[in-house]
């Protein structure tokens, strides 16, 4: 159980975690794609003023829509209070309010947003095509490519499998499969992506590598 004003909170909070964590994504392929296609302007294009507008934009933007979300699903009257999932989410808030409320505004919103974030996803793919094609010609580029992309890319795949995962469980889900499994299902790309990015970019470290390593070895002697 929770309240209406917790419960529209908690859906901005969710959504928010989620569209900031493929803004830095996308930051991040820009980056990379400076770094490898152009290094010669690197310096000249990733300045401070620069990286602090990429880093405004990947937090700012998602909070601003999402707000703007929240406000609009805040004005309508509900004549439903039972969720079908274990944390809130905007567009099932949405789809409780009465018949004759007016959802138009909270429609275009969310495909407006919709659009906004595929084509962060669209970008993504567009860096790495001129990355890989660009790593194909020289073997050192290649070596440069998998000590900084691939941990990028490793990242974005996890992101992108546990979001895709989820969204097609909120469309297919089966009320047959146990309570606590369901539980661990909804809340799982809150899980995964926070516990693997420590793992996934501490390990290139050498002194974190060799900890993490020395770790496994005591426990399995």
């Amino acid at each position: 159980e929770i309240s209406y004003g917790w419960c529209l909170f908690q859906a901005f909070v969710l959504y928010s975690f989620a569209c900031c964590e493929l803004s830095i994504l996308a930051v991040m392929a820009y980056d990379r794609y400076l770094a490898i296609c152009r290094p010669l302007h690197y310096q000249s294009l990733m300045t401070i003023r620069r990286l602090s507008q990429l880093v405004g934009f990947s937090w700012l933007t998602p909070f601003c829509i999402f707000s703007i979300c929240i406000l609009l699903t805040s004005r309508l009257k509900l004549c439903s209070l039972k969720i079908k999932k274990l944390f809130c989410v905007n567009w099932i808030i949405v789809q409780l309010a009465c018949q004759d409320s007016d959802t138009l505004s909270n429609t275009i919103v969310s495909y407006a947003t919709i659009i906004i974030y595929v084509s962060h996803g669209f970008f993504i793919i567009w860096t790495y095509m001129h990355i890989i094609r660009t790593c194909a010609t020289s073997k050192d580029d290649r070596v440069k490519f998998m000590q900084t992309c691939l941990p990028h890319l490793v990242s974005l795949i996890t992101f992108l499998t546990v979001i895709v995962f989820d969204l097609m469980y909120m469309r297919y889900s089966s009320t047959d499969l146990p309570q606590s499994l369901q539980n661990f299902i909804a809340i799982e790309f809150v899980l995964f992506p926070p516990m693997m990015n420590p793992l996934i970019y501490g390990f290139k470290l050498t002194k974190i590598r060799n900890r993490i390593l020395s770790l496994f070895r005591i426990g399995g002697q």
